[in-house]
Formats: structure tokens, C-alpha cells, sequence
């Protein structure tokens, strides 16, 4: 891939200089521009518009464009289900995203424009078999291919540790299993932004911490970064070397070094992000909440777009930053079905923002009948081939290639849909499903209890999908990765019931430790009830086990995954037994074994009883 698009940079500052920099640069500055509210006419049920102080004089403007998006999670085939639509409308897969961002980068670019292409973190990570077959490569060569400049890392990028992560930015083969391609591979000619992790022992950025574009002569600093939460959503044995920053003091810090440099209008790539109370259309900002909010809030006022990720969820936004100035925020949902289109003025004696402007756009990929409707045949979008962008067809053609083999061997059989849509108590039917599995996985070790954590689980289990051609009701390997792609490891450890009792205790936020509420998935046989009303600490109750209540001093067998007994998911209390037992293979290896012995019916979701 050819690096001459790069040319548009005329700074990247490297960890140590900018460290260096800061240090001069420690001193509270002046607001880059006068506190205005946002543009008139705009609510948060259109998309945002905000502009800053009276309009330039012609010739004293720059024209911008940015088209971002997040949280692809190597989606290069199109998400299937309904998870396969915006709004009614089929969307994703990588050949449409591409020809999707080429198309607006033209327009952009026909209308004066000069246009950027960003993202937000979490490209890589809990992708399918087709990429995570090949350690993500084929999800990096892709981003190349659509001409990606900068992104954030997000908390998936740490999936695989901080070394995998460097060979992604940096190239090389992987350390096992080499380069499976035959290629070789050169890693991401987009720079992966990371301004908030830093190395243990030196202080030093992990990655580049920033980035800076010219705007029609007007230079753009570009600060990315990921979730200070990280470390408790990741496996904490793959980021022993790295800590990870609070986002406003990092931001406002690279504001204050890149304005010593004469930088004044600068975007945060941020993994992080909200929702809207009411999700119906892509670009409003409807009863908007998150974390991404008192983030945006304490921002210094050089930030004028804030293009951020993580929840899944599309919107466009203003949101009030320090000085009580509305400032765009973006997002553009996930998997590649969205593009968010920025469009940006500054003016070019002052260097500052003078309007921004923004709204979602759906990668479409579907066929329309002549009443407007979408095609469906057998309960799946007819694909519009002449949206595919051919370049992209070439090479994730040559990976699914290579992985059909695996990916389409049939391991087992189900009798309806298998969701992981939870009740009111928290428990899914695919939960369910899946503690079975790893329970029954590890019989050899004694185990008599299995918790799984619901974020591990990815997709549903459909009944009716074909990825290989199987007859419905087949379940192909590739299906079970889509469900849990992350190689976890199945380990089993001796606990007491009073330790069961506070790991279940730390599923409610505010407990020992735990930032959200996440309920465990639990194997059969094993019940209990909580109460959300009962104070932390005090909201489990009647745990019983084929009946028989647990018994708080007695041992039992507990499985779970490696990365939960490692303190993942912020359950630090399942880092109990130092002599754990871990079963051969991976997590997935359990569920495929399971599913072998079926046809498999979805979990009852009865085994958790809220009371309150």
C-alpha cells in the first residue's frame, strides 16, 4: 500500500519529544475561542451543527471533512440478523464500507474539502473467524486498503497484550504462528493513537500519542486514546507493562503541548462513549447520557469534534465542554454499518474551529425492490454487488479462502434460535448455554459450578443461518467463533461458598471495586436470587446447588474462563486458588463439544431470581 497519503502531515510527534514539551508546557491557558451556543435550528433531533463567532471573509476559510468510524470489530462480512440492519436498512461488511467512505471522500472533495479518514479504537478484537483466524491481519489490511490515516486504540486492541498490539501498528510475523498468508505482513499504515497508555516503567507513551494534519493550511491536531477503564475489560495478564491515564487531564495535557506548538484546533479520538434514550434515528441526540459526557465537559476548549466509540450506539451530538461551549460528538455504532460525515470550517488568520457540522451515514449494501423495500431471500438481504469495492473483494476473498475449511465444518446442532438477549434478572438463554458447556468441559477436574461473563458472548446462535451452506439447524465452527472469538482459556478452581457468594456480590456496581453491573452467567444446578433494592455486599441470597444450599464454608469447584479468574470484567475476587486446573484447549473448544451432543435447545434463563 502506497504511504503517499501521509504526505499531508506536517508533525507527528513522538513519545519522548512530546513528553519533553510538556513539561514547558504545564502553565493554564486562555480559551481558544469565545463561548457561543450551538447553531440555530438545531436540536437533538437533527443532525448537529455548531458554529463559532460571525463567519470569515472569503479566502480567510479552511474546509475540513472527517469520515470516522468505530468499533468495527474486524466485521468484513455483513453482520446477519438483525444485528445485519440500521433501522430496517442492511448494512456493514467491509467491501460496502470501503466504497462507502471512497464515495464521501470524493464528495467531500469535489466540494473543496480537505478529507481525513478516522477512527475510534476497537477495529481489531472479539472479531470473527475470518480475521481472528489470522491474528487480525486481514482487518489491518483492510483499514490500509480504505485509506485510514489515524485511529484511537480501544479496549479491544489489547486483546491479545501490549505486544501483539505493536506488531499490528509496527509488522512482522506472528511470534507462533508466523505469517499464515504467505505474504508476510507490514502492519497498519494508519497511525493507532494512544495518548492515555503509557509504559510502567518509563511514563513514556505506549504508542504515538498524537498526530497532526495540515487543513488547507491550517494544522489539526489529532489527540487519541481509550477508556481509562480498560485494564478491568481486558485480560490483565496481556497489559502487565502499561497503565492506563485519566482521559480529561491526558486530553487537556496534549492541549496544552500542542498548543505551544501553535496548534489550535484539535479532534479527540476517544474509545468511549453514550446512548441516546431513544435510538430510532442515526444522527440525532435524543435524552443523550454516557461517560463520554463529563469527559466532553471537562475537555479545554481547543477540542472542537470529539469522535468517540465503545458503547455500539450511533449519534451525533453537541455536548458542553469546560467552558460551558457545545462541542460536536460523534458516533457511528459499529461493525462498519455507519460512516459518520464531519464536515469543518476554521479560519485560516486565528487557526480555530468557526463551524462544525455532522451526521451518520449507513453503508447500505442491500437491493431495493421498486416499492423501496429490501430484497430478502430465505431471511437474508440480496447483496447489491455493485456497492462492493473490488479492491477489498480481492483480499478478503483471499482470507475467506483460506479459512472456509474451518470455518464452514458443521460441530453441532441446535433446535431454535439461541439468544443472548438477557432478562429482567439478567440471565440469556445463551448464557445458559454456554456455563453448560464449559461445566461439562471440565468434569475431569470436578467442577460443579461454571460462571461465564456476558460480555464473552458476541452474537446469537441462529437457527436458520447458512455461512457454509449447512442445513438449517447446523452449527459451523465459524458460528461458535462469532459467539466467543476470544481464545479464552477454561480453568477450574477450588472456592468456598463464601467465596461464590462475594464474587456474585461483585457483579453490582459500587462493590469491592466493580465500575458496572454485570450479571454472571451460571451453569444448571446451580440458582440463587438477588435484590438491587439490598444494600452492596448484602444482595445475594439462597444460593443453592441441584437444591441443596450453599454451603459457606464447604469447597466446590468453580470454572470459568482465564480471563475472569485473572480479575477480568472487574471480578477480583475470582482470583482466589493459585493451583488452578486449566482443561486443553480454549473456551470455544467447550461450546463446540457441547453442541456436538446436540441437537442443543436454548438455556431455560430461569437459574437467577431477581426479587427486587
Amino acid at each position: 500500500m502506497s504511504r503517499s497519503r501521509r504526505t499531508g502531515s506536517v508533525l507527528r510527534l513522538s513519545a519522548v519529544p512530546a513528553l519533553a514539551l510538556a513539561v514547558v508546557a504545564a502553565l493554564p491557558l486562555a480559551s481558544s475561542r469565545q463561548p457561543a451556543p450551538a447553531a440555530p435550528g438545531w436540536t437533538p433531533m437533527t443532525p448537529v451543527s455548531v458554529t463559532y463567532g460571525a463567519p470569515n471573509p472569503p479566502g480567510q476559510t479552511a474546509h475540513g471533512n472527517l469520515l470516522s468510524f468505530n468499533d468495527f470489530h474486524g466485521a468484513i462480512d455483513p453482520p446477519t440478523g438483525s444485528g445485519g440492519l440500521i433501522n430496517g436498512t442492511p448494512a456493514g461488511g467491509v467491501e460496502y464500507l470501503t466504497t462507502w467512505v471512497k464515495r464521501l471522500r470524493a464528495e467531500a472533495e469535489a466540494s473543496g474539502e480537505r478529507s481525513l479518514t478516522v477512527g475510534a479504537g476497537d477495529l481489531i478484537g472479539a472479531t470473527p473467524l475470518v480475521s481472528a483466524g489470522f491474528h487480525d491481519e486481514p482487518s489491518i489490511e483492510l483499514m490500509n486498503n480504505l485509506d485510514l490515516e489515524l485511529s484511537s486504540v480501544g479496549n479491544h486492541e489489547f486483546d491479545e497484550g501490549t505486544t501483539e498490539l505493536r506488531r499490528m501498528q509496527f509488522g512482522g510475523c506472528h511470534p507462533t504462528d508466523g505469517c499464515q498468508d504467505g505474504d508476510g505482513f507490514s502492519g497498519a499504515e494508519f497511525k493507532y493513537l494512544a495518548a492515555n497508555v503509557v509504559d510502567r516503567r518509563t511514563n513514556l507513551p505506549f504508542l504515538a500519542p498524537v498526530s497532526v494534519k495540515l487543513v488547507q493550511g491550517v494544522p489539526v491536531g489529532f489527540v487519541g486514546m481509550t477508556l481509562e477503564q480498560t485494564p478491568t475489560i481486558v485480560n490483565p495478564a496481556g497489559i502487565t507493562t502499561v497503565e492506563f491515564k485519566d482521559e480529561i487531564e491526558t486530553a487537556n495535557h496534549y492541549a496544552r503541548v500542542l498548543r505551544m506548538l501553535g496548534i489550535k484546533s484539535l479532534v479527540l479520538l476517544i474509545h468511549q462513549g453514550g446512548q441516546q434514550s431513544v435510538s430510532t434515528d442515526v444522527s440525532s441526540c435524543v435524552g443523550f447520557t454516557g461517560d463520554i459526557a463529563p469527559i466532553v465537559a471537562g475537555l479545554d476548549p481547543a477540542y472542537g469534534i470529539v469522535v468517540s466509540g465503545h458503547t455500539h450506539r450511533f449519534y451525533s451530538c453537541a455536548l458542553p465542554n469546560s467552558q460551558g461551549t457545545n462541542i460536536v460528538v460523534t458516533s457511528a455504532g459499529s461493525n462498519g454499518q455507519l460512516v459518520t460525515d464531519i464536515s469543518f470550517t476554521m479560519d485560516k488568520k486565528t487557526d480555530r474551529f468557526t463551524s462544525v457540522e455532522a451526521h451518520n451515514v449507513i453503508v447500505e449494501n442491500g437491493v431495493r425492490n421498486p416499492d423501496g423495500s429490501w430484497q430478502i431471500v430465505n431471511g437474508v438481504p440480496v447483496r447489491n454487488t455493485e456497492l462492493i469495492d473490488p479492491e477489498a473483494k480481492v483480499i478478503a476473498d483471499k482470507y475467506r479462502t483460506a479459512i472456509a475449511p474451518i470455518a464452514n465444518r458443521v460441530v453441532g446442532k441446535i433446535t431454535t434460535d439461541i439468544s443472548r438477549t438477557a432478562n429482567a434478572a439478567g440471565e440469556s438463554p445463551l448464557g445458559d448455554v454456554i456455563a453448560d458447556a464449559q461445566l461439562a468441559y471440565t468434569q475431569a477436574a470436578g467442577a460443579q459450578i461454571a460462571f461465564m461473563n456476558p460480555g464473552g458472548i458476541r452474537a446469537d446462535l441462529p437457527f436458520a443461518l447458512s455461512s457454509g451452506g449447512e442445513a438449517p439447524g447446523d452449527v459451523t465452527y465459524g458460528e461458535c467463533f462469532t459467539v466467543q472469538p476470544f481464545n479464552n482459556l477454561v480453568v477450574t478452581q477450588k472456592v468456598t461458598g463464601a467465596q461464590i457468594k462475594e464474587v456474585l456480590e461483585q457483579q453490582f456496581a459500587g462493590y469491592a471495586g466493580q465500575g458496572t453491573t454485570r450479571i454472571l452467567q451460571v451453569s444448571d444446578g446451580f440458582t440463587y436470587s438477588y435484590s438491587t433494592a439490598a444494600a452492596l455486599g448484602s444482595r445475594i441470597s439462597d444460593m443453592r446447588l441441584n437444591g441443596t444450599p450453599i454451603d459457606p464454608a464447604a469447597t466446590y469447584q468453580l470454572t470459568t474462563n482465564d480471563f475472569l479468574a485473572n480479575g477480568g470484567d472487574g471480578f477480583t475476587n475470582l482470583r482466589l486458588d493459585p493451583n488452578r486446573v486449566f482443561a486443553p484447549g480454549f473456551d470455544i473448544d467447550a461450546l463446540v463439544a457441547h453442541l456436538g451432543t446436540g441437537p442443543i435447545a436454548p438455556g431455560p434463563a430461569n437459574r437467577i431470581t431477581k426479587v427486587a
